[in-house]
């Protein structure tokens, strides 16, 4: 019996050590691209992007973290300091949906159950997938449809700060990079192989997109095992 007993304490306390807290939210902000057409500024949001985020508190220091993000991809030459860029004109647009699965990591412990306010930097990574709108540009310098969609698939770049704004919201404001493994986004590399005598600019360098802007997330679920009950 003793035996037992000490069998479903250890079973008890597992379940215990596994018990989470859970946040769900949205993202709000814009988005920019880095390519091959328009400005190449870092941090340069000139279209809305709007989503859902939802985070599982593995610990105070870091969670895993999923999210799904809709925007508009654009990109103008004339907004571009590279005087070749602005001669040559191009621009384009093309709507995008991006989702992202990774590991978001606290620089400070991040204990939402101390009564206390809180509050930390973050770095989030792990990897994203978006799906857009397939185009490029014909001899006349226009931005044509293929008909047809494609994924990049990238790595995000996150850095952020986040504080409980009342008892079960948190506010945070992000800027993340995702690198892609594609160059395609801008519609300098068309998707479709018979149109390779479209393609154009440095094919060393893929596509960057960037997205700033807040989230809020409401936190709910069972106390986590770091808590102190």
């Amino acid at each position: 019996m003793r035996q037992l007993n000490l069998f479903i304490l250890s079973v008890l306390s597992l379940q215990l050590s596994f018990s989470q807290i859970h946040e769900i939210g949205v993202f709000a902000g814009g988005s920019n691209v880095i390519g091959d057409v328009g400005a190449t500024d870092f941090i340069s949001p000139d279209t809305f992007a709007f989503g859902g985020i939802y985070k599982w508190n593995r610990s105070s220091r870091h969670s895993y973290r999923f999210s799904a993000i809709f925007t508009q991809f654009e990109g103008d030459d004339a907004d571009s300091d590279d005087l070749r860029r602005q001669q040559r004109d191009f621009s384009f647009s093309t709507r995008a949906f991006e989702l992202s699965a990774g590991m978001e990591f606290t620089f400070i412990d991040f204990n939402l159950h101390t009564g206390r306010p809180v509050a930390t930097p973050y770095l989030y990574t792990g990897i994203t997938a978006a799906n857009f709108d397939n185009y490029f540009f014909d001899a006349n310098g226009t931005f044509t449809s293929e008909r047809s969609k494609s994924w990049a698939f990238g790595i995000p770049m996150v850095l952020g700060f986040k504080m409980r704004f009342i008892k079960q919201l948190i506010l945070g404001l992000e800027v993340g990079a995702r690198y892609t493994f594609s160059d395609s986004i801008d519609g300098s590399v068309p998707d479709n192989d018979a149109l390779e005598d479209f393609r154009f600019g440095n094919i060393n360098n893929n596509d960057w997109y960037v997205f700033s802007g807040i989230t809020l997330t409401y936190t709910f679920g069972k106390n986590p095992c770091y808590c102190v009950n």
